[in-house]
């Protein structure tokens, strides 16, 4: 596939500008999730000027359609989710975020203008290949239930359905120019937790007078702590951060009552199950031993995200085709979380990160930060290496000696 990969480290830096600006545009336009209708609009009105087909789906989801002009069946899948964050951007970036307290600080839009970049490659090498690729332009990958739960439950793998899946993801912890992988489990599930003690309130000189829920929330905060250092097996990885505590009392007043939100995450789901009754069992008997209550309410969030291991190690090679052995790295799990997760729980699929750090410019910053941007070069590996991966993927079923594949 030389003549294939040439052509499209070709198209990439012909369509390196493009892209630049589209991310740009992205960039100063963020939408929160469930709420891209101006992105969806700019992606159609792009796949229109490419000839690409697509249909709306999960409101401001949108699904394009490249259909290679050789004859096959195999049909794979591109993911880039498309919303922002609540985050107010640092000011001085003539680029920077126009929308008020929302910013692409986790680099959606760097994954949506790649996908686009991606959909120019393609479409102008379809005589080039057979098969099917499907674009999915996904809504809030930020927010629970995930768009990506929503695209599925309408029908987003079906009609047709691929036989995998690929996407990717900016990481400013890998220097623009490589890219990571790891096959297996990759990132862990992520649950919400939200829970209120309710105790008596009171002056601060006569405790004993009072039921003291900050007392009693220090006690809960402490005891399920061994939820993940002494139940959890050491095999399994487990976090449990507590990231918002309320107690709204003063110098000399005990609260009626102490707020909490935190994130349970893990790497197995029936460990997931048991954690959470344990959790709920351990806080309500603590507060009722002590005099108060306890609502623990445990929202139910993304499974964890397996990289299948035929299409991982295919994609591997063909990163190592495209980039060379020593810019394509081994990664370690990470205990972030990712709704990409629902589709890897239902087809073959492969999640990889695209270094985007440049520590010469002083771009390092992680993402969900004010601060966070991207070494733009890294687009221009970003679209000719995912568009190289989806043709290898494609060719593997019409030329099954060469292995690699599903």
């Amino acid at each position: 596939m030389p003549y294939l990969q040439n052509k499209i480290k070709e198209l990439a830096k012909q369509y390196f500008n493009e892209v630049v600006s589209i991310r740009r545009h992205l960039h100063q336009n963020p939408e929160l999730s469930f709420e891209e209708y101006q992105t969806a609009a700019f992606v159609k009105e792009k796949l229109d000027v490419l000839g690409i087909s697509y249909e709306s789906m999960a409101n401001t989801g949108v699904v394009g359609l490249i259909v290679g002009e050789k004859p096959s069946d195999k049909v794979l899948a591109l993911r880039a989710d498309m919303d922002a964050l609540p985050i107010q951007e640092v000011e001085g970036r003539v680029y920077g975020s126009q929308n008020e307290g929302v910013m692409h600080a986790c680099g959606h839009d760097v994954h949506t203008s790649s996908l686009l970049g991606v959909a120019h490659i393609l479409q102008s090498l379809r005589s080039e290949f057979g098969g099917t690729i499907k674009l999915i332009f996904q809504p809030g990958e930020e927010r629970l239930p995930g768009g990506a739960s929503i695209m599925i439950k309408e029908g987003v793998l079906q009609n047709p359905a691929p036989q995998g899946i690929i996407g990717q993801h900016v990481m400013p912890f890998i220097e623009a120019g490589k890219v990571g992988f790891r096959s297996g489990k990759y990132m862990a599930s992520c649950d919400e937790l939200f829970m209120t003690v309710k105790g008596k309130g009171g002056h601060g000189a006569h405790p004993h007078q009072n039921i003291d829920p900050i007392a009693i929330t220090a006690q809960i905060i402490t005891a399920l702590q061994q939820v993940v250092s002494r139940q959890a097996d050491p095999r399994t990885p487990t976090v449990l951060s507590w990231g918002k505590i309320v107690g709204n009392g003063a110098t000399n007043i005990i609260p009626d009552e102490v707020y909490l939100e935190g994130t349970f995450r893990t790497f197995d789901e029936n460990w997931r199950g048991e954690a959470h009754q344990k959790m709920v069992k351990m806080a309500v008997g603590i507060a009722e031993s002590m005099g108060a209550t306890c609502d623990f309410e445990v929202r139910k969030g993304y499974p964890f995200l397996i990289n299948e291991a035929k299409i991982t190690a295919s994609s591997r090679k063909a990163a190592v085709e495209y980039l060379g052995e020593e810019n394509v790295l081994e990664l370690d799990i990470w205990p972030a979380a990712e709704d990409f997760s629902y589709y890897s729980q239902e087809t073959n699929a492969c999640f990889y990160r695209l270094g985007t750090g440049n520590k010469a410019k002083g771009i390092y910053s992680a993402v969900h930060t004010p601060t966070f941007d991207i070494d733009e070069q890294a687009l221009e590996l970003s679209i000719g290496l995912m568009s190289y991966i989806a043709l290898k993927q494609l060719e593997s079923s019409l030329n099954p000696s060469k292995g690699g594949g599903y």
